[in-house]
């Protein structure tokens, strides 16, 4: 038996969804409620309304969730909470980088925080999409994305659920070289249509990855969430029949949704709690 008593992982969940309903927080939350149901370390979690109530965790944390959220990440420049979100990534960078501190802390950033992360980075051109971008899409992964942990047993493509009006497109190589990223996958291909594909998954560092999709995001919810009758009502008049078919469709493929759900964060969180 490890006689090694392992100290407790503490998680922040840093909640940018400012207040609109949304499942994002519900597929956090049952993740980690998944996740650790039989691990042996104990763990707790704690949220923070970053948006509404400019809440941010402080360094006692080891694991950090950023969601998703509504509305624009270009126009909250100089807001408050913004500048409080990037303080915090700073420092978190900077704990990191002290080799003292021998506990490393790892962020995942979903969606809205993803952009975020990419304009602290610098990452490439964040701007407004020509269309909304909703459904289950597939996401291709890029040579180096194949031998990232984080998306271990993943197929090439595979699927997520996308929900976005803006995008990371014409990446700086120069910038992602320099500070030691990578650039994981990309949106699906279309050939048809001359524009720039949108970057989908980036490790930051040995430390921070993020994705445009929403790997948070679970099949038996998402159904039961789009078979609503407002929400269903919403979908058709604004996609069609066609586009809520084929997104239930792909929710009752075990292969698609449901394999990225039970993949892509828990991979997140075993690689951190295993280096902790």
């Amino acid at each position: 038996m490890d006689s090694i008593q392992r100290q407790p992982i503490r998680i922040a969940v840093l909640d940018l969804y400012d207040g609109v309903a949304n499942q994002g927080m519900r597929g956090i939350r049952e993740t980690l409620q998944r996740f650790y149901k039989n691990l042996a370390t104990e763990i707790s979690w704690d949220e923070f309304n970053v948006r509404q109530k400019n809440e941010i965790p402080d360094l006692s944390y080891d694991v950090f969730i950023s969601s998703g959220g509504p509305g624009s990440p270009l126009e909250n420049k100089n807001s408050e909470w913004e500048a409080s979100y990037f303080k915090w990534l700073q420092q978190i960078e900077q704990w990191n980088k002290e080799d003292k501190n021998t506990r490393k802390k790892y962020i995942f950033f979903i969606c809205h925080s993803f952009q975020l992360a990419c304009r602290y980075f610098k990452i490439g051109n964040l701007c407004k999409r020509k269309s909304t971008a909703f459904g289950i899409f597939p996401i291709h992964l890029l040579s180096i994305g194949k031998d990232e942990p984080v998306f271990n047993e993943m197929q090439d493509p595979f699927y997520a659920v996308d929900s976005r009006d803006y995008q990371v497109i014409e990446p700086n190589h120069q910038q992602i070289e320099s500070i030691g990223a990578s650039i994981l996958a990309i949106e699906k291909e279309r050939p048809q249509v001359l524009l720039e594909r949108a970057v989908m998954a980036i490790r930051f560092n040995e430390y921070m990855i993020g994705t445009q999709f929403h790997p948070e995001a679970d099949a038996p919810g998402m159904s039961l969430y789009l078979q609503t009758d407002e929400k269903k009502k919403t979908v058709i008049e604004n996609y069609g029949l066609q586009k809520w078919e084929q997104m239930i469709t792909h929710l009752n493929d075990p292969d698609k949704i449901s394999f990225t759900y039970s993949h892509i964060l828990p991979n997140f969180l075993s690689i951190a709690s295993i280096q902790l």
